[in-house]
Order: structure tokens, then sequence, then C-alpha cells
């Protein structure tokens, strides 16, 4: 056991050394552009709106979960650090989906497979909403330029925090998601 616990903290330099450059390479491979007067993707401002499709090709909209505690996951398949951290996001929708938390994973499409997504989706068993960007249109609202990036929503739709990069662990997204529902509470 001791052995196992040293070999991973050997891989721990490397594997954030990697996650590092992949989160600098996203913002190469779509680089930032006009927001188009649309509203900042900022904390303490109301987030974006969007519609996408889902894994069955029907639209969804961000007004779709108003009055809910929303975490946008913006991932690609072929990003280690999304990879690693869904089974986190999993986890934390399925202890506090009954209080009104909603994940949605939004596969940055444009610049993923979408067959390798819905499959990575399939395989990893994810229960919460992902939807696939095919036209940019809400990494660009939302100025995506790093993988992953996560925003967390209040009830009123106001973004109360972003994280850029990953993964984040499972400890992290449920501090941050109880913080939300208790200051729901108030």
């Amino acid at each position: 056991m001791l052995t196992k616990i040293h070999q991973n903290q050997r891989f721990f330099p490397f594997l954030t050394a990697f996650s590092l450059v992949i989160i600098l390479l996203t913002g190469f491979f779509s680089p930032p552009e006009s927001n188009s007067g649309r509203a900042l993707p900022r904390v303490g401002f109301s987030a974006p709106s969007f519609t996408l499709p889902d894994g069955e090709n029907q639209p969804i909209s961000l007004g779709d979960f108003e009055g809910s505690i929303l975490i946008l996951n913006f991932w690609a398949s072929w990003c280690p650090p999304c990879r690693a951290e869904m089974p986190a996001f999993q986890e934390v929708y399925d202890s506090h989906k009954g209080e009104g938390l909603i994940i949605v994973g939004i596969n940055t499409t444009y610049q993923d497979d979408a067959e390798t997504a819905r499959q990575f989706v399939f395989e990893r068993g994810v229960k919460f909403p992902v939807l696939y960007d095919f036209d940019n249109s809400a990494s660009r609202d939302y100025q995506i330029q790093a993988l992953p990036t996560t925003f967390f929503i209040d009830r009123r739709g106001t973004i109360r925090k972003v994280i850029y990069g990953g993964p984040l662990n499972e400890a992290l997204l449920k501090a941050e998601v109880e913080r939300l529902l208790e200051e729901a509470r108030r």
C-alpha cells in the first residue's frame, strides 16, 4: 500500500505539468473572439444564455435550469484533466441533485469528435445533462480558452465562481455546492 502511494506521488508532478500544457494549448486552438455585446462571463454577473443540443439532438437552453444551482463544465473527450474529473462531477450530482443541483457538461464539440464524446459519456455512466457545442457559440460566449473550465451559478443565474483547469476533485466540488446551497437558504 505504501509503495502504491509513493508511486502516485511520483506521478502527480507529471500529471500536473501535463494538465498545464493541455490548458495552455487549448487557448491556442480556440482563440478569444468578440462577445458581440453579450453579457460577459464574470463572477457577480448573470450567466450568458445559450441553447445547445443534447445527445438526442433536443435543444436545451440555460433558461431550462432557472431556479437551480448550476455547474457548467466545459470539456473535451481528448482532454486528460476533463476525463479525470468526470467521476467527481457524477458523484456530486448524485449526492445533491435532490437539493436543486444540476450539473451540465458542455462538450466543446467544435474541437472534439461528437461520437467519441458520446461514447465517453456512455462508458462513464454520466447521468447529468451533456450538451454539444458544435458551432462554438456557448464556448465563445463563455470565453473558453482552457479546458476544463467550470462555472458555478446560483439560483438567480449569477456566476459565483469560475475555475480554469483541472482536474477538480469531489471535495472541492462539494464545498462549492454546499456554499451555494447555504446561500440559497438565507
